[in-house]
């Protein structure tokens, strides 16, 4: 019999041997596709992706992005307009070819006078010596039958020649006009660190907004994966009769709930990370390392309204039009005086252009307009107007940078002060929570109230993760106001600087 049973056990622990194996490998391979399923539909961790700090954000920005690749040309091309308005001042030197063929020589025709030079000589030769008489006679003949037309050009002409021309007193244009260069060129380089500001404002939207966006799929994963809990422990006492169905179907309703708001975080996620890539000018899977944080203390209103009056790019873009408004009255007033300009000429190579020509020239020209219908008078007039019209628009621009200032500023007082009640609430909320649990083990709470009670959390904790959204938000738009945008990392790794992270009560 202990023969006979033997092999029978054998055999049964072999199946039992297979069965673990294959529960085993089950085991392994459903987790590991239910993440793989996951993560095609959003991130299911904080770590997964491509570590992203904000410095390393902004370099990126400020490399990669195609906006701040155009703006380095741009800067480029201004520089080299103000570098071509300094030729205004250099003598202009030309070189300058030509050749003529003319319908005939250029020259005096004498031949009429041949006939009456003839006649004369005829009446003179009779009272010449005789032995002077044949050489006379052969002298009248040449003369005579010789072509009387005196060359002063040939027909054929060329010639090579350079001109130089500089500019002695042109009114101020000149020295106008190189200001005007250079104020150009500084308004181009303010637009640029306009536009570097507002895309620091822009990163710092997507960048938080990516921290944001993942911490909120957690916080509704944690929710789904703590009523689909409940849901089992729920059809399970509505097996045993210790619940009614529609406490059972009131957690699918929370369920069917809590998957529709993780399958909303989870498009917002995807969104958010497009933009993030746009911004960054390249395309990964960004997994953002720097927290979203909120600073204990923070400079006065003053001292932000002070910078903006110093450094705001909009407010030194307008300063910089009104110092070019300027510069065009000097241009208008300038066309009331003379020019005086020094002009001179030389030919290097000619080619049958006649002696008589001469081969170099220099002068001094001037310039006088007298009357032009008024023009000048209403142009010069019209820049007047400009320039108080510019000088209006830049007080009104101060004004409304000042109120900028001061309303980002009070609403980053609001931001922090209400995180403050956002923190009591959130630590009732883990506390009501933990009542509950406790409760609905002794069977003193009902599923229903435990699923309230972690709804509630996880509301608290989203809402206090979008209240240090809007924070961070607010103060890259304060910086940007105040011109000093390119500090907002400083500012987030100051000391008083506290984290805001889903899962922690700081």
């Amino acid at each position: 019999m202990r023969s006979a049973k033997a092999p029978t056990d054998n055999r049964r622990m072999t199946t039992r041997l297979q069965t673990a194996i294959v529960a085993i490998a089950i085991g392994l391979v459903v987790p590991a596709a239910a993440r793989t399923l996951a993560r095609s539909e959003g991130p299911d961790t904080l770590s997964a992706g491509r570590i992203l700090t904000l410095d390393d954000a902004l370099t990126l920005v400020f490399t990669e992005n195609p906006t701040v690749k155009a703006l380095a040309y741009e800067e480029h091309a201004a520089a080299q307009e103000r570098r071509a308005a300094i030729g205004l001042r250099m003598p202009q030197i030309g070189l300058t070819g030509a050749y003529a063929y003319l319908s005939k020589d250029l020259g005096f025709d004498f031949n009429n006078l041949k006939a009456p030079f003839g006649d004369v000589a005829g009446k003179l030769l009779p009272l010449v010596p005789d032995a002077l008489r044949p050489e006379l006679t052969g002298y009248v003949e040449q003369l005579t039958g010789a072509d009387w037309f005196v060359e002063l050009q040939n027909r054929s002409v060329g010639f090579v020649g350079g001109e130089v021309s500089l500019p002695i007193w042109l009114g101020g244009k000149i020295n106008a006009a190189n200001r005007a260069a250079a104020i150009n060129e500084q308004t181009v380089g303010e637009q640029g660190r306009q536009t570097r500001n507002a895309l620091v404002s822009e990163l710092v939207e997507r960048y938080f907004g990516l921290a944001l966006s993942m911490q909120v799929i957690e916080v509704r994963r944690q929710v789904v994966e703590g009523v689909r809990r409940h849901l089992a422990d729920a059809e399970a006492l509505e097996r045993n009769g210790m619940i009614a169905r529609s406490e059972r179907l009131y957690v699918e309703f929370k369920l069917a709930e809590a998957e529709r708001d993780l399958s909303d975080a989870r498009l917002q996620w995807q969104t958010v990370s497009a933009a993030l890539d746009n911004t960054l000018g390249l395309d990964a899977d960004w997994r953002p390392l720097t927290a979203m944080f909120l600073l204990e203390g923070l400079e006065p209103l003053s001292y932000f309204q002070e910078l903006a009056l110093d450094c705001n790019p909009l407010l030194r873009q307008a300063g910089l039009k009104y110092r070019l408004a300027e510069e065009g009255v000097k241009v208008q007033r300038a066309d009331f005086l003379p020019q005086v300009a020094a002009v001179g000429g030389g030919t290097l190579y000619n080619y049958q252009v006649s002696g008589l020509a001469p081969r170099w020239a220099v002068g001094v020209g001037v310039r006088i307009k007298l009357f032009d219908g008024l023009s000048r008078e209403y142009r010069y007039s019209a820049a007047r107007a400009t320039v108080r019209r510019v000088g209006e628009l830049q007080t009104q621009a101060a004004r409304e940078i000042a109120v900028l200032v001061e309303q980002l500023y009070n609403e980053l007082t609001n931001c922090r002060n209400r995180m403050r009640s956002i923190g009591a609430s959130l630590t009732f909320a883990e506390s009501y929570l933990r009542m509950k649990e406790a409760a609905f083990r002794e069977g003193m709470a009902t599923s229903t109230e435990l699923i309230d009670a972690e709804l509630d959390l996880a509301g608290v904790r989203i809402e206090r993760l979008r209240n240090a959204y809007d924070y961070d938000c607010r103060l890259a738009r304060l910086l940007e106001a105040a011109g000093i945008s390119d500090a907002f990392a400083a500012y987030a790794r100051r000391v008083d600087a506290r984290i805001v992270l889903f899962d922690k009560n700081q």
